[in-house]
């Protein structure tokens, strides 16, 4: 049988049309794809310039006061509502939704973060498999969730509650609906322009639509819960097949010894948006430790004031799955994202934890009471506490078993 296409539709910082040779699905995802080289056409889409702006100045103030511990939830409802308008773009483009809706696709994967992803798959009436990088607690897609023993988001608490634990829970529980709502309401003008009344879906119903939940986490990670047949734990899907890390990194790794080294990554976001003053905290901390340190941080954005510490490497990109296996690391330190944990836990290294945005919080709590390591909060960004934390950890027989 002569193969077919298969189209992978971007819509996220920037949006694009992917196209490759493969079975007849459709991918919606938001990850910015343009750049890399593929065996597929890279067709892109934009919205307008002043929108795209707007939306880049959203994501701005949410992550410059996630980082400024200002976990404020209007300012993600603000930026979903912002996505939302985008989404109407989207959908009003007749020549790529009437190409799409000309494929036939047999199966539509979406992206759960972004919701035009299911409204295009309800535009074009196809089933669809759905891909959740973050707890399942994040989102509400029908799973029974037993208040009694099952944490809400952003409850802060774990699978053995005491009463009054069931109490802050249930109080959390209409917390986490009353936000729900909010963040799904930013979609309603979209959904009204789009589709006919009558016939216009309600989005909460969209996401229980899905044929297939898969979830970046894993059964020995995650607090026990009941789930449905068709909801998929998948974490360390994207742990990639090692590699020997390159020769420069080497001959720093060796100058350590047997005292190894920490590797230090807190994502791609958090790297852009870093104050001066954590940069400062953290060197300092470094400073303290008989390791050598592996640092993804950009040069550009060093402080001039401050001389990087002797035993410390900073480099704009770094082999983070390759690095985690090495023989020689001792610690990582995280921002807390799923991917980033999963990596750390496969290649059983202990982690200390620094989270910015809500899911990183509750991904870390897990990771403390699993025993996988610690976290601190960025308001106790203090060099002798991240100091101490690290020492701590790596000096945790329970942690160190990890290897």
């Amino acid at each position: 049988m002569g193969a077919q296409r298969v189209l992978l539709l971007v819509i996220y910082l920037p949006p694009a049309l992917l196209l490759s040779e493969a079975a007849k699905i459709l991918t919606i995802s938001s990850l910015d794809l343009e750049k890399e080289e593929h065996s597929f056409q890279v067709i892109s889409w934009h919205s307008p310039g002043d929108l795209e702006n707007e939306i880049r100045k959203r994501l701005d103030l949410f992550v410059t006061e996630a980082l400024h511990n200002r976990k404020k939830s209007e300012h993600f409802v603000n930026l979903m509502e912002i996505l939302g308008t985008r989404c109407s773009y989207l959908l009003r483009r007749r020549d790529i939704m009437d190409s799409l809706k000309n494929e036939n696709f047999d199966l539509i994967v979406v992206d759960a973060f972004d919701f035009c992803s299911f409204l295009i798959a309800e535009k074009l009436g196809k089933l669809f498999v759905s891909i959740l990088s973050t707890l399942v607690s994040r989102l509400d897609f029908g799973l029974p969730s037993p208040l009694s023993y099952v944490p809400v988001f952003q409850s802060f608490l774990t699978d053995h509650m005491d009463f009054w634990g069931r109490v802050k829970n249930f109080l959390m529980s209409l917390v986490f609906s009353v936000e729900q709502w909010k963040i799904h309401s930013t979609f309603d003008n979209t959904i009204k322009e789009h589709f006919q009344e009558g016939s216009r879906p309600v989005l909460s119903h969209l996401l229980k639509k899905a044929e297939l939940w898969f979830v970046s986490s894993d059964f020995a990670f995650e607090f026990a819960r009941p789930l449905f047949p068709n909801t998929v734990n998948v974490g360390g899907l994207m742990v990639k097949p090692i590699k020997p890390v390159p020769q420069e990194l080497e001959n720093f790794i060796a100058k350590f010894g047997d005292s190894g080294f920490v590797l230090v990554a807190l994502g791609s976001i958090v790297s852009r948006y870093q104050s001066q003053e954590i940069l400062k905290e953290m060197n300092a901390a470094f400073a303290r430790l008989p390791q050598g340190v592996i640092w993804k941080c950009k040069p550009s954005h060093w402080p001039r004031d401050v001389k990087l510490a002797a035993n410390v490497k900073i480099m704009d990109w770094l082999p983070q799955n390759d690095l985690l296996a090495h023989s020689h690391i001792r610690l990582f330190v995280t921002h807390g994202g799923m991917n980033s944990i999963m990596e750390a836990i496969h290649h059983g290294v202990p982690m200390v934890g620094i989270p910015v945005f809500e899911d990183q919080d509750e991904n870390l709590l897990r990771v403390e009471t699993r025993k996988f390591g610690v976290s601190i909060q960025l308001e106790q960004m203090k060099a002798e506490t991240l100091a101490l934390k690290m020492k701590q950890v790596m000096e945790d027989k329970r942690c160190a078993a990890l290897g």
